[in-house]
């Protein structure tokens, strides 16, 4: 079932889904299973599976120190996809690969849209690569079955939402506030209105992220978002409770 498919069928029972967000391999692979177990129980439709990267432009200091650590462990991009495999094969919610373009160029973009396909991947996130220079990478993805994620943000103009919706596919990634992950965004009537600029450029899916941290927040987007994001702040939340934390912060996030 394609991303689009899924979200839709996901939405005939919920007026919103939740997107989770897990660094490969920080603090290591056996707790991201740890997390994975928690976010499917209390229902999580979608999960990132971050790829780590040495500098990661769009994420904020709590993801590039997880990220930094992650690969001072050993994290390689071959371990990643067998980790996405594995995590395919054992969950119900769908995964996006999240990364940067080197991945994908390093390895050519047929071997890299192989690798997301065979490891069960609907999707990915790569932030830092213009939709100007991805035509071949879009092309082979769609011949795949898998969907690249568009980002549109506050600072975009209408003229490149226009063009940014027209090559979008599977959900778009609304970044809710200018800057990178992890600092808190007040959800209200800007972000509201940035949702409703974006859906005129394409009918796909919207996902809001940067900054969701409470069911409060959630709250504020049903009606208007499909997808609520939530990253830093569960990755937060995991290194200061841990696996009850954790269980207890989307508890209260699904309720």
């Amino acid at each position: 079932m394609g991303l689009q498919s899924f979200i839709a069928e996901r939405k005939q029972s919920k007026d919103i889904l939740v997107m989770a967000h897990v660094v490969c391999g920080y603090p290591s692979f056996e707790e991201n299973l740890q997390e994975l177990e928690i976010m499917a129980e209390a229902g999580v439709d979608l999960v990132e599976l971050q790829f780590p990267f040495s500098e990661p432009s769009a994420d904020g200091p709590l993801f590039v120190r997880a990220n930094e650590q992650s690969l001072k462990s050993g994290t390689t991009v071959d371990q990643c996809f067998e980790f996405m495999k594995l995590v395919s094969a054992r969950f119900p919610f769908k995964v996006l690969m999240m990364g940067y373009y080197n991945t994908a160029f390093k390895m050519g973009e047929a071997a890299f849209v192989k690798r997301v396909k065979d490891a069960g991947g609907v999707g990915y996130i790569l932030p830092d690569l213009p939709i100007e220079e991805s035509p071949e990478l879009h092309r082979l993805s769609e011949e795949a079955g898998i969907e690249p994620i568009i980002l549109m943000t506050p600072t975009t103009s209408d003229k490149r939402l226009a063009k940014l919706g027209a090559v979008s596919r599977g959900l778009v990634y609304v970044v809710a506030r200018k800057g990178v992950t992890g600092s808190k965004t007040k959800m209200g009537d800007d972000v509201l209105a940035l949702v409703e600029r974006c859906r005129q450029h394409t009918d796909v899916p919207m996902g809001v992220g940067f900054g969701i941290s409470s069911k409060a927040d959630i709250d504020v987007l049903r009606g208007h978002a499909d997808i609520a994001i939530v990253g830093t702040a569960a990755l937060k939340i995991w290194e200061e409770g841990g696996a009850s934390g954790l269980r207890n912060f989307f508890a209260e996030l699904m309720a």
